[in-house]
Protein backbone atom coordinates (compact mmCIF):
# COMPACT_ATOMS: atom_id res chain seq x y z
CA UNK A 1 0.00 0.00 0.00
CA UNK A 2 2.69 2.43 0.64
CA UNK A 3 4.30 1.41 -2.58
CA UNK A 4 1.84 3.52 -4.53
CA UNK A 5 2.94 6.97 -5.39
CA UNK A 6 -0.36 8.76 -6.21
CA UNK A 7 -0.65 11.97 -3.80
CA UNK A 8 -4.37 10.15 -2.61
CA UNK A 9 -1.87 7.15 -1.55
CA UNK A 10 0.67 8.90 0.49
CA UNK A 11 -2.38 10.81 2.10
CA UNK A 12 -3.87 7.35 3.00
CA UNK A 13 -0.74 5.87 4.13
CA UNK A 14 -0.10 8.43 5.99
CA UNK A 15 -2.78 8.83 7.75
CA UNK A 16 -2.95 4.54 8.21
CA UNK A 17 0.42 5.01 10.01
CA UNK A 18 -0.53 7.93 12.44
CA UNK A 19 -3.59 5.66 12.97
CA UNK A 20 -1.20 2.58 13.72
CA UNK A 21 1.15 4.46 15.84
CA UNK A 22 -1.68 5.78 17.93
CA UNK A 23 -3.19 2.23 18.01
CA UNK A 24 -0.12 0.83 19.18
CA UNK A 25 0.05 3.77 21.90
CA UNK A 26 -3.25 2.68 22.90
CA UNK A 27 -2.02 -0.83 23.04
CA UNK A 28 1.21 0.13 24.86
CA UNK A 29 -1.12 2.42 27.65
CA UNK A 30 -3.58 -0.46 28.06
CA UNK A 31 -0.33 -2.96 28.40
CA UNK A 32 -1.46 -5.57 25.36
CA UNK A 33 0.96 -8.18 24.97
CA UNK A 34 2.83 -8.69 22.09
CA UNK A 35 0.47 -11.56 20.66
CA UNK A 36 -2.71 -9.87 21.20
CA UNK A 37 -0.96 -7.11 19.31
CA UNK A 38 0.01 -9.47 16.47
CA UNK A 39 -3.82 -11.08 16.52
CA UNK A 40 -5.15 -7.93 16.27
CA UNK A 41 -2.88 -6.48 13.20
CA UNK A 42 -3.51 -9.72 11.28
CA UNK A 43 -7.12 -9.50 11.98
CA UNK A 44 -7.11 -5.63 10.95
CA UNK A 45 -4.66 -6.88 7.62
CA UNK A 46 -7.73 -9.10 7.06
CA UNK A 47 -10.16 -6.74 7.59
CA UNK A 48 -8.22 -3.93 4.74
CA UNK A 49 -7.98 -7.25 2.58
CA UNK A 50 -11.27 -7.64 2.45
CA UNK A 51 -12.21 -4.28 1.78
CA UNK A 52 -9.74 -3.88 -1.07
CA UNK A 53 -11.12 -7.59 -2.64
CA UNK A 54 -14.64 -5.91 -2.13
CA UNK A 55 -13.79 -2.72 -3.63
CA UNK A 56 -11.46 -4.40 -6.46
CA UNK A 57 -14.37 -6.52 -7.55
CA UNK A 58 -17.08 -3.80 -7.52
CA UNK A 59 -13.70 -2.56 -9.94
CA UNK A 60 -14.23 -5.71 -11.98
CA UNK A 61 -17.78 -5.76 -12.26
CA UNK A 62 -18.13 -2.36 -13.06
CA UNK A 63 -14.95 -2.55 -15.70
CA UNK A 64 -17.21 -5.40 -17.22
CA UNK A 65 -20.15 -3.84 -17.58
CA UNK A 66 -18.49 -0.84 -19.06
CA UNK A 67 -16.75 -3.37 -21.28
CA UNK A 68 -20.37 -4.48 -22.33
CA UNK A 69 -21.83 -1.05 -22.61
CA UNK A 70 -18.71 -0.21 -25.20
CA UNK A 71 -19.18 -3.52 -26.91
CA UNK A 72 -22.97 -3.29 -27.20
CA UNK A 73 -22.58 0.50 -28.30
CA UNK A 74 -20.39 -0.53 -30.78
CA UNK A 75 -22.28 -3.35 -32.41
CA UNK A 76 -25.47 -0.92 -32.26
CA UNK A 77 -23.44 1.59 -34.14
CA UNK A 78 -22.30 -1.23 -36.68
CA UNK A 79 -25.48 -2.41 -37.02
CA UNK A 80 -26.20 1.33 -38.05
CA UNK A 81 -23.46 1.97 -40.07
CA UNK A 82 -24.28 -1.28 -41.65
CA UNK A 83 -28.08 -0.37 -42.28
CA UNK A 84 -27.93 3.19 -43.02
CA UNK A 85 -24.66 2.49 -45.40
CA UNK A 86 -22.18 4.45 -43.60
CA UNK A 87 -18.60 4.78 -44.27
CA UNK A 88 -16.65 2.49 -41.85
CA UNK A 89 -14.67 5.25 -39.62
CA UNK A 90 -15.96 4.63 -36.62
CA UNK A 91 -14.79 1.04 -36.37
CA UNK A 92 -14.00 -0.27 -32.92
CA UNK A 93 -10.26 -0.02 -33.79
CA UNK A 94 -10.22 3.10 -34.75
CA UNK A 95 -11.89 4.02 -31.43
CA UNK A 96 -9.63 1.99 -29.08
CA UNK A 97 -6.95 4.16 -30.75
CA UNK A 98 -9.00 7.40 -30.11
CA UNK A 99 -9.60 6.72 -26.24
CA UNK A 100 -8.00 4.07 -24.30
CA UNK A 101 -10.44 4.07 -21.13
CA UNK A 102 -13.56 2.43 -21.34
CA UNK A 103 -15.81 5.05 -20.26
CA UNK A 104 -13.89 7.39 -22.41
CA UNK A 105 -14.78 5.27 -25.42
CA UNK A 106 -18.60 5.02 -24.10
CA UNK A 107 -18.50 8.49 -23.71
CA UNK A 108 -16.94 8.60 -27.42
CA UNK A 109 -19.52 5.62 -29.00
CA UNK A 110 -22.76 6.68 -27.45
CA UNK A 111 -23.07 10.35 -29.18
CA UNK A 112 -22.17 8.63 -32.52
CA UNK A 113 -24.87 5.64 -32.16
CA UNK A 114 -27.61 8.74 -31.05
CA UNK A 115 -26.61 10.26 -33.86
CA UNK A 116 -27.00 7.35 -35.52
CA UNK A 117 -30.38 6.72 -34.33
CA UNK A 118 -31.92 10.09 -35.12
CA UNK A 119 -30.47 9.67 -38.85
CA UNK A 120 -31.94 6.30 -39.01
CA UNK A 121 -35.58 7.51 -38.13
CA UNK A 122 -35.32 10.44 -40.86
CA UNK A 123 -34.29 8.04 -42.87
CA UNK A 124 -37.27 5.40 -42.53
CA UNK A 125 -39.65 8.56 -42.24
CA UNK A 126 -37.94 8.71 -46.18
CA UNK A 127 -38.66 4.92 -47.05
CA UNK A 128 -41.62 5.07 -45.20
CA UNK A 129 -43.14 8.08 -47.87
CA UNK A 130 -41.00 6.96 -51.18
CA UNK A 131 -42.92 3.26 -50.29
CA UNK A 132 -46.12 4.90 -49.61
CA UNK A 133 -46.20 6.62 -52.81
CA UNK A 134 -45.06 4.03 -54.97
CA UNK A 135 -47.73 1.68 -53.67
CA UNK A 136 -50.02 4.12 -53.63
CA UNK A 137 -49.16 4.64 -57.78
CA UNK A 138 -48.56 0.75 -58.20
CA UNK A 139 -52.51 0.61 -56.43
CA UNK A 140 -53.76 3.09 -59.11
CA UNK A 141 -52.04 1.35 -61.98
CA UNK A 142 -53.27 -1.97 -60.60
CA UNK A 143 -56.85 -0.12 -60.50
CA UNK A 144 -57.50 -1.56 -56.99
CA UNK A 145 -58.47 2.08 -55.80
CA UNK A 146 -60.18 0.33 -52.66
CA UNK A 147 -56.74 -0.51 -51.45
CA UNK A 148 -54.83 2.92 -51.55
CA UNK A 149 -55.83 3.71 -47.65
CA UNK A 150 -54.52 0.58 -46.68
CA UNK A 151 -50.92 1.02 -48.22
CA UNK A 152 -50.99 4.59 -46.67
CA UNK A 153 -50.74 2.90 -42.74
CA UNK A 154 -47.71 0.19 -44.07
CA UNK A 155 -44.65 0.66 -42.16
CA UNK A 156 -41.36 -0.23 -43.65
CA UNK A 157 -39.19 -3.08 -42.99
CA UNK A 158 -36.02 -2.30 -44.02
CA UNK A 159 -32.91 -3.74 -43.53
CA UNK A 160 -31.19 -1.90 -46.31
CA UNK A 161 -31.77 1.78 -45.31
CA UNK A 162 -28.29 2.80 -47.27
CA UNK A 163 -28.65 5.70 -49.70
CA UNK A 164 -27.95 3.89 -52.61
CA UNK A 165 -30.99 1.84 -51.68
CA UNK A 166 -32.92 5.24 -51.11
CA UNK A 167 -32.05 6.23 -54.34
CA UNK A 168 -33.13 3.42 -55.81
CA UNK A 169 -36.14 3.97 -54.55
CA UNK A 170 -36.32 7.45 -55.58
CA UNK A 171 -35.60 6.70 -58.92
CA UNK A 172 -38.44 3.67 -59.40
CA UNK A 173 -40.84 6.66 -57.46
CA UNK A 174 -39.73 8.67 -60.51
CA UNK A 175 -40.23 5.86 -63.46
CA UNK A 176 -43.82 5.50 -61.51
CA UNK A 177 -44.69 9.09 -61.64
CA UNK A 178 -44.04 9.25 -65.38
CA UNK A 179 -45.41 6.65 -65.94
CA UNK A 180 -48.40 7.65 -63.54
CA UNK A 181 -48.13 11.19 -65.68
CA UNK A 182 -48.34 9.44 -69.28
CA UNK A 183 -51.11 7.08 -68.25
CA UNK A 184 -53.04 10.45 -66.99
CA UNK A 185 -52.14 12.26 -70.19
CA UNK A 186 -53.26 9.66 -72.43
CA UNK A 187 -56.84 9.28 -70.01
CA UNK A 188 -57.59 12.54 -70.54
CA UNK A 189 -56.36 12.48 -74.40
CA UNK A 190 -59.21 9.30 -74.64
CA UNK A 191 -61.51 11.24 -72.59
CA UNK A 192 -60.96 14.67 -74.68
CA UNK A 193 -62.18 12.33 -77.87
CA UNK A 194 -64.33 10.82 -75.66
CA UNK A 195 -66.51 14.33 -74.81
CA UNK A 196 -65.36 15.01 -79.20
CA UNK A 197 -67.68 12.32 -80.45
CA UNK A 198 -70.43 12.45 -77.99
CA UNK A 199 -70.82 16.18 -79.22
CA UNK A 200 -71.05 15.20 -82.70
CA UNK A 201 -73.31 12.38 -82.08
CA UNK A 202 -75.76 14.03 -79.05
CA UNK A 203 -74.94 11.51 -76.50
CA UNK A 204 -74.41 12.06 -72.60
CA UNK A 205 -70.56 12.48 -71.99
CA UNK A 206 -70.77 11.90 -68.52
CA UNK A 207 -72.89 8.21 -68.98
CA UNK A 208 -70.74 7.40 -71.42
CA UNK A 209 -67.11 7.40 -69.45
CA UNK A 210 -69.13 6.60 -66.39
CA UNK A 211 -69.60 3.33 -68.05
CA UNK A 212 -66.02 2.55 -68.49
CA UNK A 213 -64.94 4.33 -64.83
CA UNK A 214 -66.76 6.19 -62.07
CA UNK A 215 -63.58 7.91 -61.74
CA UNK A 216 -64.14 9.85 -65.15
CA UNK A 217 -67.55 11.31 -64.45
CA UNK A 218 -66.93 12.48 -60.95
CA UNK A 219 -65.84 16.14 -60.70
CA UNK A 220 -64.74 15.77 -57.06
CA UNK A 221 -61.28 16.52 -56.06
CA UNK A 222 -60.75 13.58 -53.54
CA UNK A 223 -61.67 11.11 -56.07
CA UNK A 224 -58.23 10.46 -58.46
CA UNK A 225 -58.83 9.40 -61.95
CA UNK A 226 -58.02 6.16 -62.60
CA UNK A 227 -55.03 5.17 -64.54
CA UNK A 228 -55.55 1.74 -64.87
CA UNK A 229 -55.01 -0.46 -67.69
CA UNK A 230 -58.37 -1.64 -67.74
CA UNK A 231 -59.52 1.92 -67.71
CA UNK A 232 -57.27 2.91 -70.85
CA UNK A 233 -58.60 -0.25 -72.66
CA UNK A 234 -62.11 0.84 -71.83
CA UNK A 235 -61.85 4.22 -73.07
CA UNK A 236 -60.10 2.77 -76.16
CA UNK A 237 -62.78 0.46 -76.82
CA UNK A 238 -65.14 3.30 -75.99
CA UNK A 239 -63.72 5.33 -78.77
CA UNK A 240 -63.69 2.85 -81.10
CA UNK A 241 -67.31 2.14 -80.74
CA UNK A 242 -68.15 5.57 -81.01
CA UNK A 243 -66.07 6.09 -84.01
CA UNK A 244 -68.18 2.84 -86.05
CA UNK A 245 -71.41 4.90 -84.70
CA UNK A 246 -70.08 8.12 -86.18
CA UNK A 247 -69.21 6.47 -89.42
CA UNK A 248 -72.86 4.28 -89.81
CA UNK A 249 -74.26 7.56 -89.01
CA UNK A 250 -72.15 9.82 -91.28
CA UNK A 251 -73.35 7.04 -94.04
CA UNK A 252 -76.65 7.48 -93.53
CA UNK A 253 -77.56 10.47 -92.91
CA UNK A 254 -75.57 10.75 -96.09
CA UNK A 255 -77.53 8.52 -98.17
CA UNK A 256 -81.14 10.04 -96.42
CA UNK A 257 -79.19 14.07 -98.08
CA UNK A 258 -78.72 12.51 -101.47
CA UNK A 259 -82.35 11.26 -101.57
CA UNK A 260 -83.25 14.67 -100.22
CA UNK A 261 -81.17 16.14 -103.16
CA UNK A 262 -82.57 13.99 -105.69
CA UNK A 263 -86.45 14.79 -104.03
CA UNK A 264 -85.24 18.47 -103.91
CA UNK A 265 -84.53 18.37 -107.36
CA UNK A 266 -87.43 16.31 -108.84
CA UNK A 267 -90.32 18.25 -106.93
CA UNK A 268 -88.41 21.61 -107.73
CA UNK A 269 -88.30 22.44 -104.42
CA UNK A 270 -88.30 26.20 -102.70
CA UNK A 271 -85.22 27.90 -101.74
CA UNK A 272 -86.98 27.83 -98.44
CA UNK A 273 -87.85 24.64 -97.70
CA UNK A 274 -84.18 23.47 -98.40
CA UNK A 275 -82.42 25.89 -96.52
CA UNK A 276 -84.34 24.08 -93.20
CA UNK A 277 -81.54 21.50 -93.90
CA UNK A 278 -78.86 23.51 -95.02
CA UNK A 279 -76.44 23.17 -92.06
CA UNK A 280 -76.82 19.35 -92.82
CA UNK A 281 -75.78 19.34 -96.43
CA UNK A 282 -73.16 21.95 -95.81
CA UNK A 283 -71.75 19.58 -93.20
CA UNK A 284 -71.88 16.15 -95.62
CA UNK A 285 -69.92 18.41 -97.77
CA UNK A 286 -66.86 17.44 -96.06
CA UNK A 287 -65.25 14.23 -94.96
CA UNK A 288 -66.39 12.48 -91.50
CA UNK A 289 -63.63 13.07 -89.99
CA UNK A 290 -63.98 17.29 -90.96
CA UNK A 291 -67.50 16.90 -88.86
CA UNK A 292 -66.83 18.09 -85.44
CA UNK A 293 -69.82 20.85 -84.76
CA UNK A 294 -71.77 19.51 -81.68
CA UNK A 295 -74.84 17.15 -82.38
CA UNK A 296 -74.14 17.41 -86.20
CA UNK A 297 -74.91 13.46 -86.58
CA UNK A 298 -77.48 13.18 -83.50
CA UNK A 299 -80.46 10.97 -83.87
CA UNK A 300 -82.51 13.72 -83.66
CA UNK A 301 -80.82 15.28 -86.82
CA UNK A 302 -81.07 11.64 -88.99
CA UNK A 303 -84.54 11.42 -87.71
CA UNK A 304 -85.64 14.73 -88.66
CA UNK A 305 -83.69 14.45 -92.66
CA UNK A 306 -85.58 11.12 -92.54
CA UNK A 307 -88.72 12.79 -91.73
CA UNK A 308 -88.41 14.97 -94.52
CA UNK A 309 -87.51 12.27 -96.89
CA UNK A 310 -90.74 10.62 -96.34
CA UNK A 311 -92.70 13.33 -96.61
CA UNK A 312 -91.48 14.76 -99.63
CA UNK A 313 -92.07 10.76 -101.01
CA UNK A 314 -95.50 10.57 -99.85
CA UNK A 315 -95.75 13.78 -102.26
CA UNK A 316 -93.43 12.15 -104.85
CA UNK A 317 -96.17 9.45 -105.46
CA UNK A 318 -98.71 12.08 -105.75
CA UNK A 319 -96.58 13.82 -108.50
CA UNK A 320 -95.32 11.16 -110.12
CA UNK A 321 -96.43 11.80 -113.73
CA UNK A 322 -95.70 15.23 -113.81
CA UNK A 323 -92.25 14.75 -112.19
CA UNK A 324 -92.10 12.21 -115.65
CA UNK A 325 -93.09 14.63 -117.56
CA UNK A 326 -90.87 16.87 -116.34
CA UNK A 327 -87.81 14.51 -116.41
CA UNK A 328 -89.14 13.42 -120.43
CA UNK A 329 -89.33 17.29 -121.23
CA UNK A 330 -85.44 17.55 -119.29
CA UNK A 331 -84.11 14.62 -121.85
CA UNK A 332 -85.64 16.09 -124.84
CA UNK A 333 -83.78 19.76 -124.45
CA UNK A 334 -80.79 17.69 -123.80
CA UNK A 335 -81.16 15.73 -127.10
CA UNK A 336 -82.14 19.04 -128.87
CA UNK A 337 -79.14 21.15 -127.44
CA UNK A 338 -77.34 17.78 -128.59
CA UNK A 339 -79.15 17.11 -131.95
CA UNK A 340 -79.37 13.63 -130.70
CA UNK A 341 -82.98 11.81 -131.39
CA UNK A 342 -84.52 11.05 -127.67
CA UNK A 343 -85.92 7.50 -126.80
CA UNK A 344 -89.36 7.18 -128.31
CA UNK A 345 -89.56 4.55 -125.71
CA UNK A 346 -90.33 7.40 -123.16
CA UNK A 347 -92.23 9.60 -125.25
CA UNK A 348 -95.14 11.84 -123.54
CA UNK A 349 -98.09 9.69 -124.74
CA UNK A 350 -96.54 6.35 -124.13
CA UNK A 351 -95.61 7.31 -120.46
CA UNK A 352 -98.87 9.31 -119.97
CA UNK A 353 -100.87 6.15 -121.16
CA UNK A 354 -98.44 3.30 -119.00
CA UNK A 355 -98.73 5.44 -116.07
CA UNK A 356 -102.60 5.45 -116.61
CA UNK A 357 -102.74 1.73 -117.06
CA UNK A 358 -100.66 0.84 -114.19
CA UNK A 359 -98.55 -1.12 -116.41
CA UNK A 360 -95.30 0.34 -115.24
CA UNK A 361 -94.05 1.72 -112.16
CA UNK A 362 -94.07 5.63 -112.49
CA UNK A 363 -90.71 5.32 -110.24
CA UNK A 364 -89.16 2.74 -112.96
CA UNK A 365 -90.40 4.96 -115.93
CA UNK A 366 -88.72 8.08 -114.00
CA UNK A 367 -85.80 5.43 -113.46
CA UNK A 368 -85.55 4.95 -116.88
CA UNK A 369 -85.96 8.14 -118.62
CA UNK A 370 -82.69 9.55 -115.80
CA UNK A 371 -80.98 6.40 -117.20
CA UNK A 372 -81.68 8.07 -120.36
CA UNK A 373 -80.72 11.32 -119.55
CA UNK A 374 -77.09 10.20 -118.09
CA UNK A 375 -77.06 7.63 -121.53
CA UNK A 376 -77.28 11.21 -123.56
CA UNK A 377 -74.88 13.45 -121.32
CA UNK A 378 -72.16 10.25 -121.78
CA UNK A 379 -73.22 10.37 -125.93
CA UNK A 380 -72.82 14.02 -125.71
CA UNK A 381 -69.35 14.21 -124.36
CA UNK A 382 -68.48 11.33 -126.90
CA UNK A 383 -69.78 14.00 -129.63
CA UNK A 384 -68.39 17.25 -128.27
CA UNK A 385 -65.11 17.26 -130.64
CA UNK A 386 -67.45 16.79 -133.73
CA UNK A 387 -70.19 18.89 -132.90
CA UNK A 388 -67.72 21.92 -132.54
CA UNK A 389 -66.96 21.08 -135.86
CA UNK A 390 -70.17 21.25 -136.95
CA UNK A 391 -71.04 24.58 -135.36
CA UNK A 392 -67.81 25.97 -137.33
CA UNK A 393 -68.96 24.72 -140.47
CA UNK A 394 -72.19 26.47 -140.04
CA UNK A 395 -70.89 29.56 -138.68
CA UNK A 396 -68.70 29.30 -141.54
CA UNK A 397 -72.11 28.89 -144.04
CA UNK A 398 -73.50 32.26 -142.23
CA UNK A 399 -70.55 34.04 -143.47
CA UNK A 400 -71.01 32.91 -147.03
CA UNK A 401 -74.83 34.14 -146.89
CA UNK A 402 -73.76 37.19 -145.50
CA UNK A 403 -71.12 37.57 -148.49
CA UNK A 404 -73.44 36.65 -151.04
CA UNK A 405 -75.68 39.23 -149.80
CA UNK A 406 -73.11 41.77 -149.42
CA UNK A 407 -72.05 41.32 -153.02
CA UNK A 408 -75.72 41.90 -154.06
CA UNK A 409 -75.75 45.16 -153.04
CA UNK A 410 -75.23 47.66 -155.51
CA UNK A 411 -73.73 50.53 -152.95
CA UNK A 412 -71.25 48.26 -150.88
CA UNK A 413 -68.38 50.26 -152.02
CA UNK A 414 -70.21 53.24 -151.38
CA UNK A 415 -68.26 56.33 -148.72
CA UNK A 416 -71.79 55.64 -146.47
CA UNK A 417 -70.38 54.91 -142.34
CA UNK A 418 -69.80 51.49 -141.82
CA UNK A 419 -68.67 50.83 -145.31
CA UNK A 420 -64.81 49.91 -144.65
CA UNK A 421 -65.91 47.35 -141.75
CA UNK A 422 -68.29 45.62 -144.01
CA UNK A 423 -64.99 45.26 -146.44
CA UNK A 424 -62.92 44.22 -144.11
CA UNK A 425 -65.79 41.53 -142.60
CA UNK A 426 -65.76 40.10 -146.46
CA UNK A 427 -62.08 39.65 -146.67
CA UNK A 428 -62.49 37.42 -143.21
CA UNK A 429 -65.73 35.81 -144.99
CA UNK A 430 -64.13 35.13 -147.98
CA UNK A 431 -60.99 33.64 -146.20
CA UNK A 432 -63.51 31.54 -143.98
CA UNK A 433 -65.58 30.65 -147.23
CA UNK A 434 -62.64 29.39 -148.87
CA UNK A 435 -62.28 26.84 -146.13
CA UNK A 436 -65.41 25.44 -146.22
CA UNK A 437 -64.74 22.11 -148.53
CA UNK A 438 -61.56 21.10 -146.36
CA UNK A 439 -63.66 22.12 -143.01
CA UNK A 440 -66.19 19.67 -144.65
CA UNK A 441 -63.87 17.09 -145.92
CA UNK A 442 -62.43 17.07 -141.90
CA UNK A 443 -65.78 16.71 -140.70
CA UNK A 444 -66.67 13.44 -142.31
CA UNK A 445 -63.43 12.02 -141.66
CA UNK A 446 -63.70 12.76 -138.36
CA UNK A 447 -67.49 11.46 -138.38
CA UNK A 448 -66.33 8.15 -140.04
CA UNK A 449 -63.59 7.98 -137.27
CA UNK A 450 -66.06 8.26 -134.90
CA UNK A 451 -68.57 5.33 -136.61
CA UNK A 452 -65.48 3.13 -136.68
CA UNK A 453 -64.98 3.60 -133.31
CA UNK A 454 -68.10 3.49 -131.72
CA UNK A 455 -69.31 0.85 -134.09
CA UNK A 456 -72.51 3.19 -134.93
CA UNK A 457 -73.41 5.93 -137.18
CA UNK A 458 -73.61 9.40 -135.91
CA UNK A 459 -76.79 10.68 -135.99
CA UNK A 460 -77.60 14.35 -136.14
CA UNK A 461 -81.51 14.68 -135.17
CA UNK A 462 -82.24 11.81 -136.67
CA UNK A 463 -80.10 11.83 -140.17
CA UNK A 464 -76.68 10.40 -140.80
CA UNK A 465 -74.28 13.49 -140.27
CA UNK A 466 -72.35 11.68 -143.59
CA UNK A 467 -75.33 11.70 -145.76
CA UNK A 468 -76.06 15.26 -144.41
CA UNK A 469 -72.45 16.09 -145.26
CA UNK A 470 -71.92 14.12 -148.64
CA UNK A 471 -75.89 15.94 -149.91
CA UNK A 472 -74.05 19.51 -149.20
CA UNK A 473 -71.08 18.74 -151.13
CA UNK A 474 -73.46 17.97 -154.13
CA UNK A 475 -75.39 20.44 -153.43
CA UNK A 476 -72.45 23.31 -153.37
CA UNK A 477 -71.13 20.88 -156.92
CA UNK A 478 -74.22 22.08 -158.11
CA UNK A 479 -74.61 25.30 -157.07
CA UNK A 480 -70.89 26.04 -158.26
CA UNK A 481 -71.73 24.28 -161.75
CA UNK A 482 -75.01 27.07 -161.96
CA UNK A 483 -72.31 29.70 -161.35
CA UNK A 484 -70.95 28.51 -164.10
CA UNK A 485 -73.13 28.15 -166.79
CA UNK A 486 -74.95 30.99 -165.54
CA UNK A 487 -71.33 33.45 -165.94
CA UNK A 488 -71.27 31.43 -169.48
CA UNK A 489 -74.79 32.18 -170.57
CA UNK A 490 -74.17 36.19 -169.01
CA UNK A 491 -70.68 36.12 -171.60
CA UNK A 492 -73.34 34.83 -174.49
CA UNK A 493 -75.98 37.26 -173.80
CA UNK A 494 -73.41 39.91 -173.79
CA UNK A 495 -72.53 38.62 -177.42
CA UNK A 496 -75.76 38.48 -178.80
CA UNK A 497 -76.81 41.87 -177.11
CA UNK A 498 -73.26 43.86 -179.03
CA UNK A 499 -74.75 41.69 -182.26
CA UNK A 500 -78.21 43.32 -182.08
CA UNK A 501 -76.35 46.75 -181.46
CA UNK A 502 -74.33 46.62 -184.13
CA UNK A 503 -77.52 45.59 -186.46
CA UNK A 504 -80.28 47.97 -185.23
CA UNK A 505 -78.48 50.26 -182.87
CA UNK A 506 -77.73 51.31 -179.35
CA UNK A 507 -79.45 49.36 -176.42
CA UNK A 508 -83.07 51.03 -175.14
CA UNK A 509 -83.49 53.65 -172.48
CA UNK A 510 -83.67 52.03 -169.13
CA UNK A 511 -87.34 53.36 -168.75
CA UNK A 512 -88.31 51.14 -172.07
CA UNK A 513 -86.85 48.35 -170.53
CA UNK A 514 -88.50 48.23 -167.21
CA UNK A 515 -92.34 48.77 -169.43
CA UNK A 516 -91.60 45.19 -170.82
CA UNK A 517 -90.64 43.40 -167.04
CA UNK A 518 -93.73 41.34 -165.89
CA UNK A 519 -94.31 41.33 -162.40
CA UNK A 520 -93.67 37.52 -162.15
CA UNK A 521 -89.97 37.91 -163.17
CA UNK A 522 -90.26 36.88 -166.75
CA UNK A 523 -89.87 39.13 -170.25
CA UNK A 524 -91.54 38.49 -173.07
CA UNK A 525 -89.51 37.95 -176.43
CA UNK A 526 -89.94 38.95 -179.89
CA UNK A 527 -91.83 35.90 -180.62
CA UNK A 528 -93.76 35.98 -177.79
CA UNK A 529 -92.70 33.52 -175.84
CA UNK A 530 -91.48 33.49 -172.54
CA UNK A 531 -87.83 33.74 -171.06
CA UNK A 532 -87.38 33.06 -167.00
CA UNK A 533 -85.34 35.65 -165.66
CA UNK A 534 -82.85 34.57 -163.17
CA UNK A 535 -84.06 35.72 -159.78
CA UNK A 536 -82.40 37.21 -156.67
CA UNK A 537 -82.24 33.93 -154.98
CA UNK A 538 -81.28 31.78 -157.65
CA UNK A 539 -77.48 31.83 -156.73
CA UNK A 540 -75.64 32.76 -153.64
CA UNK A 541 -79.57 33.78 -152.18
CA UNK A 542 -80.41 33.36 -148.20
CA UNK A 543 -82.51 30.94 -149.39
CA UNK A 544 -79.81 28.90 -151.01
CA UNK A 545 -80.67 25.55 -151.38
CA UNK A 546 -77.18 24.36 -149.91
CA UNK A 547 -78.15 21.37 -146.84
CA UNK A 548 -76.52 22.28 -144.00
CA UNK A 549 -77.91 20.22 -140.18
CA UNK A 550 -80.21 23.08 -140.29
CA UNK A 551 -82.14 22.03 -143.08
CA UNK A 552 -83.02 19.30 -140.90
CA UNK A 553 -83.63 20.15 -137.90
CA UNK A 554 -86.75 21.86 -136.44
CA UNK A 555 -89.51 21.62 -133.61
CA UNK A 556 -93.20 21.13 -133.42
CA UNK A 557 -95.49 20.36 -129.75
CA UNK A 558 -92.00 19.73 -128.19
CA UNK A 559 -90.68 16.75 -130.58
CA UNK A 560 -87.99 16.69 -133.16
CA UNK A 561 -88.86 16.50 -136.80
CA UNK A 562 -86.87 15.50 -139.80
CA UNK A 563 -87.17 18.55 -142.38
CA UNK A 564 -84.60 17.28 -144.64
CA UNK A 565 -84.39 18.16 -148.47
CA UNK A 566 -83.30 15.85 -150.81
CA UNK A 567 -82.70 17.91 -154.19
CA UNK A 568 -81.89 20.71 -155.58
CA UNK A 569 -83.78 22.90 -158.41
CA UNK A 570 -81.13 24.90 -160.25
CA UNK A 571 -82.58 27.56 -162.50
CA UNK A 572 -83.25 26.24 -166.39
CA UNK A 573 -82.46 28.87 -168.86
CA UNK A 574 -83.87 27.99 -172.47
CA UNK A 575 -82.12 29.79 -175.34
CA UNK A 576 -82.79 33.19 -176.02
CA UNK A 577 -84.03 34.53 -179.55
CA UNK A 578 -81.33 37.07 -181.03
CA UNK A 579 -84.44 39.25 -182.29
CA UNK A 580 -85.34 39.84 -178.50
CA UNK A 581 -82.82 42.47 -178.12
CA UNK A 582 -85.43 44.11 -175.08
CA UNK A 583 -85.17 41.02 -173.13
CA UNK A 584 -81.55 40.87 -173.28
CA UNK A 585 -81.28 44.82 -172.38
CA UNK A 586 -83.48 44.06 -169.39
CA UNK A 587 -81.40 41.16 -168.51
CA UNK A 588 -78.04 42.86 -168.68
CA UNK A 589 -79.58 46.00 -167.02
CA UNK A 590 -81.46 44.24 -163.85
CA UNK A 591 -78.84 40.95 -162.78
CA UNK A 592 -76.30 42.01 -160.58
CA UNK A 593 -72.70 41.26 -160.81
CA UNK A 594 -71.74 37.37 -160.24
CA UNK A 595 -70.65 36.72 -156.88
CA UNK A 596 -66.92 35.27 -156.89
CA UNK A 597 -66.47 31.63 -156.57
CA UNK A 598 -66.65 30.74 -152.86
Amino acid sequence: MLAMGSPTSVRTSTSCNALLRELQQIWKDIGESEVEKDRMLLELERECLEVYRRKVNDAANAKARLHQSVAAKEAELATLMAALGELDHHSPTQIEKKATSLKEQLAFVTPLVEDLKLKKEERIKQFVEIKAQIDKINVEVSGYSHLINAVSSLKVEEPDLSLRKLTEYQTHLRTLQKEKSERLHVVLEYANEVHSLCGVLGLDFGKTVGDVHPSLEGTSIEQATNISDSTLEGLKQTILGLKTERKVRFQKLKDIVASLSELWNLMDSTKEERSNFSRITSRLGSSELGIIEPGALSTEIIEQASTEVERLNKLKGSRMKELVMKKRSELEDLCYKTHIEPDPSTAPDKSNALIDSGLVDPSELLVNIEAQINKTKDEARSRKDIMDRIERWLCACDEENWLEEYNRDVNRYSAGRGAHINLKRAERARITVNKIPAIVDNLINKTLAWEEEKKKLFLYDGVRLVSILEDYKLARYQKEEEKKRYRDQKKLQDLLLTEKEAIYGSKPSPRRCQSFRKANGYHTNGNGSMTPTPRRNSVGSPNTDLLTPRSYSGRQNGYFKEMRRLSTAPLNFVAIAKEDTMSFSSICGSEPESPPKG
